[in-house]
């Protein structure tokens, strides 16, 4: 029986830029330094993908969180061994936080010299570890196809967030016969159960005067219209989660009263009037170190004393 063919032989340097192109990669993001030279030499033999320049790590994975957030899809961005990581380490605080699927990745010495404790070296994965999803070091050529397939489904997968791979120099230069294989996705469409649902409408329809905190998911999902018409129907007053990522809600519409601050006083007294606490893909109160004498007064921005009933009533009148 004939063995079946083996796969061509590419480099990993050729091979890590074609699988990020079938993960839908068309921008990457960097700072390119020694151990990126092999990717730099891989960019000028390819043209799916473009090169982005920052002179700085946290810039680049600040391009590379902005271009994830508003084009909704994965982005890529590639930073300078550990002193590059650890500039990069604020950015990729912001988008952990906000769950952007991006791919990020460093160069690394190659594998043994960090024995030699060469310039700028040091372990990489328990440095990015606090900050991602996942981490890993690639060890083989052969397991480049797999690791990057799995970082991307990983960053991607619901609580979507930041993924990291580190990239030593010897399995850029390495060549092997490589199945690139394909992307793979998990289907994170889902539902409650129906006794769910139920018993969350026997809540809202029992509340006397329900409240709704929007998050950054209604926008990233483009749920904003559905919060909406919710709103409207329960007659609901609407904040704006404390530590806000995009517009949320419609500033304009009657039951919008503003953004939550992250004062727990005066947060728990806006809120306290309300009966129900329905959050909509928000941070559930994110909040900073407790001061009670941060806010002595704990009045609502856009309406004070009976401001409950006053939403309630603009909110069943309709938008003017």
């Amino acid at each position: 029986m004939d063995r079946p063919p083996l796969p061509p032989t590419v480099s990993g340097r050729t091979a890590f830029l074609k699988l990020l192109a079938q993960e839908g990669i068309t921008h990457l993001f960097g700072n390119p330094g020694t151990t990126e030279l092999a990717i730099m030499e891989a960019m000028s033999q390819q043209s799916a993908i473009d090169y982005v320049l920052g002179l700085q790590e946290s810039v680049v994975v600040g391009m590379a969180d902005g271009y994830a957030r508003a084009s909704n899809k994965l982005a890529a961005c590639n930073v300078h061994v550990a002193p590059g990581l650890g500039n990069a380490m604020g950015a990729l605080y912001n988008a952990k936080f906000y769950g952007s699927p991006v791919l990020i990745t460093a160069g690394q010495q190659e594998q043994g010299h960090g024995l030699m404790e060469p310039m700028l070296y040091d372990p990489l994965v328990p440095i990015a570890q606090p900050m991602v999803k996942w981490a890993i070091d690639v060890t083989r050529v052969q397991d480049l196809p797999r690791i990057v397939h799995r970082a991307a489904k990983v960053a991607l997968t619901p609580p979507t967030g930041p993924v990291f791979i580190s990239l030593p120099g010897d399995i850029l230069d390495a060549e092997a016969p490589l199945d690139l294989g394909h992307p793979t996705r998990v289907d994170a469409e889902v539902r409650p159960s129906d006794s769910a649902l139920e018993r969350l409408a026997d809540r809202l329809l029992a509340a006397r005067n329900p409240v709704l905190i929007a998050g950054h998911e209604l926008a990233t999902r483009d749920a904003i219209k559905e919060a909406v018409d919710l709103a409207e129907t329960l007659g609901a007053a609407v904040w704006q989660q404390t530590v806000p990522y995009a517009a949320h809600f419609l500033s304009e519409h009657p039951a919008f009263v503003g953004q939550l601050t992250r004062s727990q006083t005066q947060v728990r007294g806006w809120l306290q009037p309300h009966d129900l606490l329905v959050c909509l893909g928000a941070d559930v109160l994110r909040m900073s170190v407790h001061n009670p004498m941060a806010c002595r007064s704990c009045r609502s921005p856009n309406a004070t004393g009976n401001s409950a009933r006053t939403i309630r009533r603009s909110v069943r009148s309709g938008p003017t």
